[in-house]
């Protein structure tokens, strides 16, 4: 899964296809940083100075006053970095980008599609969803064009190309992506104690046991998030099957040729709920057990600035989440939080739960093409590690790695690239959405807020299985 860049250039594979688009833009010279609309009385075709990169978009139509819109489950922080990413796309074709974050995406992006108010892109955090979804709505989603396909063949692996594939056609291009296997902690705290950090799970068990022993609480989390809430809790056992049942059960536990409730996931869910379910290693500075339920999950962690719990499972993006408390709050290995990869069962086993959203166009208008091939292409993906503070990376081969600011984000791209990591995709975002992004989520608040057994919730969300 690993992305490496291939040798064939971007702009020799899609020639043929730009062919005519390159003559129409000679005849219609895109938009000057002035913002004089490009009107053909001087230009030429010769993109403005500082635009050189974006020509290849330019190319695909007269952009110019055009408008496209885009919807999305990216919020906060992260959408004002997504926003500021488009601001050279926009100076430089003169298309406007229309942006529109909501939490409730997962559920109004359907409602929307069956009302005939689809946008014209959207970005899909779960493959299971754009499946779901290009075989609901039949023809709704447009089929990926031949420059997205080009820009997803030149920058992705046949492994992401893959999972934005439904039944053999390409819709989604990648966009970022992210590496979930961390714990967040407090360095400071860490060195004040004497702690290490554990490099197996069993070390890992044996320092929360320590440090309910030195009368602390040692983690914290929340999982409440809108109607999504849950999905931090499925992480936390896909984490934990990768560790207990191996990367192959995984594969087939997602794609169902074992049940939900194999005697290996319930293991696991266990192996879980020895730290979530245990009122001694939780909810530091937050409540019971009970209160990781009705805590966002974007504010579980924070406890650890106070010194109130010492560790936070959380993805790279998290690290957006921490200026939310303090705007100096400093991530480094010496700063103020830090993350150390969440072990194994050995030291030799690595495996890495990683995910990333799916850009879909509703549309096949030039301007949404051109804008659907700028965000697969690795012109977007430097432009965003550029303006992003922390908690994003992509699996865009052309992305510079030195770009990226926060160091667990470099981490990340690290992780992400070495051999050594066993990398799998979020088992849930793969699942059918009636699972992925429906029982799986519910029955997971239910473990935790109502003290449902492991067995009975993962029976249940076997018995919601779509059997057609």
């Amino acid at each position: 899964m690993i992305s490496t860049r291939k040798s064939r250039n971007f702009a020799a594979a899609t020639a043929g296809v730009f062919t005519l688009a390159i003559t129409l833009a000679a005849c219609t010279p895109p938009p000057s940083d002035e913002g004089d609309g490009g009107d053909g009385d001087g230009g030429g075709g010769e993109v403005a100075e500082g635009c050189e990169d974006y020509e290849q978009f330019i190319e695909m139509g007269d952009l110019d006053g055009t408008t496209v819109e885009v919807y999305t489950t990216i919020t906060g922080d992260e959408a004002t970095a997504q926003e500021a990413s488009y601001e050279k796309y926009e100076e430089c074709t003169g298309s406007t980008i229309e942006y529109e974050a909501s939490d409730e995406f997962e559920a109004q992006i359907a409602v929307r599609m069956q009302s005939g108010a689809a946008p014209d892109i959207a970005y899909i955090p779960q493959p299971g969803l754009l499946q779901r979804l290009v075989t609901d709505f039949p023809g709704v989603i447009k089929p990926a064009s031949e420059e997205v396909t080009a820009m997803v063949d030149e920058f992705f692996t046949d492994e992401w190309k893959e999972y934005g594939t439904v039944d053999g056609t390409l819709y989604g291009s990648p966009l970022g992506a992210n590496a979930k296997s961390f714990v967040w902690y407090s360095p400071s705290m860490f060195e004040e104690a004497g702690y290490e950090i554990p490099t197996t799970w069993d070390d890992m068990i044996a320092l929360s046991d320590q440090i309910v022993a030195d009368g602390g609480t040692p983690w914290c989390a929340g999982i409440a998030s809108g109607d999504a809430t849950g999905w931090p809790a499925t992480d936390f056992l896909e984490d934990v099957v990768l560790r207990t049942a191996g990367p192959d059960v995984y594969d087939q536990w997602i794609a169902h040729e074992i049940p939900f409730n194999d005697p290996q996931i319930v293991e696991a869910l266990d192996a879980a709920g020895e730290i979530l379910k245990n009122p001694e290693y939780v909810n530091g500075g937050l409540g019971d057990v009970s209160s990781i339920a009705t805590t966002d999950w974007d504010a579980g962690g924070f406890p650890i600035l106070d010194g109130e719990c010492y560790m936070h499972r959380a993805a790279n993006f998290y690290g957006v989440n921490w200026q939310q408390v303090r705007e100096d709050v400093e991530i480094a290995e010496d700063g103020d939080v830090f993350a150390f990869y969440l072990p194994s069962q050995s030291e030799t086993e690595k495996p890495l739960l990683m995910a990333g959203e799916f850009t879909v166009a509703f549309d096949d208008r030039p301007e949404v093409n051109a804008f659907h091939a700028f965000v697969a292409s690795d012109v977007w993906a430097n432009a965003k590690a550029e303006v992003s503070n922390a908690g994003w990376v992509s699996a865009n081969s052309g992305l510079d790695a030195s770009k990226l600011q926060s160091p667990i984000d470099q981490l990340s791209n690290e992780l992400l690239a070495s051999d050594e990591y066993t990398v799998r995709f979020d088992a849930s975002d793969l699942m059918p959405g009636p699972v992925g992004s429906g029982s799986f989520w519910t029955e997971m608040v239910n473990w935790i807020a109502n003290d449902k057994s492991s067995v009975d919730v993962l029976t249940s969300i076997e018995e919601s299985w779509p059997t057609d």
